[in-house]
């Protein structure tokens, strides 16, 4: 037993760190939260908590390997994840807008913030791949591979969860001023251009990590 409570807390510890490193997923829920309210942040974080949990159940059922093998699959999934990221990243710097308020009805809205976050984890093989190499290593020798990956990857979607809500928390005391229309623009912009970039990284990528 002694084993699998080391391999817990070791992985707690490591995959904090990752959570909170600057990143996509960070970046997405802060403008989410600035942009549209917490409501609709908490949706994109969930969405993007729920595809972190659909990638540890592909590397639990052994599908990961295959994307960690197949040159052809990653290249695909590489290059449609790209173009996701740089057409949401063109439609913010094309059209950023000057006030958050939307006419939308908040239930559809709600959806389209998660679909969002969703997608935005979906279509990204890194996270596949990363998977792939980091969840196995907190594998106890003896125990059985499958069950244990998803419950790293539970673990891990709390911790996204528990992140994204206080990223979500440290927006509120700067509402007033994330309202004002040049701060809107700019952060649409800013948005977008680091949507644009991660797309342009992502078909770059020559590869696999």
């Amino acid at each position: 037993m002694q084993p699998i409570v080391t391999s817990l807390i070791t992985f707690i510890v490591a995959a904090g760190l990752v959570t909170m490193a600057p990143g996509l997923d960070s970046a997405l829920v802060l403008r989410t939260a600035a942009s549209d309210g917490p409501r609709q942040a908490a949706l994109t974080g969930l969405g993007i908590a729920l595809g972190c949990l659909v990638w540890a159940a592909v590397v639990a059922a052994g599908l990961g390997v295959l994307l960690e093998a197949s040159r052809l699959a990653y290249a695909a999934l590489r290059w449609i994840g790209a173009g996701y990221l740089i057409w949401i990243g063109y439609k913010l710097l094309r059209h950023p807008r000057r006030t958050f308020l939307t006419e939308a009805p908040a239930a559809r809205a709600g959806r389209a913030s998660f679909t969002r976050g969703a997608l935005t984890n979906l279509l990204n093989p890194k996270v596949g791949v990363f998977y792939v190499s980091f969840l196995p290593q907190f594998v106890p020798v003896g125990v059985p591979v499958a069950p244990y990956v998803m419950l790293l990857g539970v673990i891990h979607m709390a911790l996204g969860l528990i992140w994204f809500t206080c990223l979500i928390a440290a927006t509120r005391p700067l509402a007033r001023w994330l309202q004002r229309s040049a701060v809107v623009t700019a952060l649409d912009r800013l948005t977008g251009g680091l949507f644009v970039a991660f797309g342009i990284g992502l078909a770059a990528e020559s590869r696999r990590l």
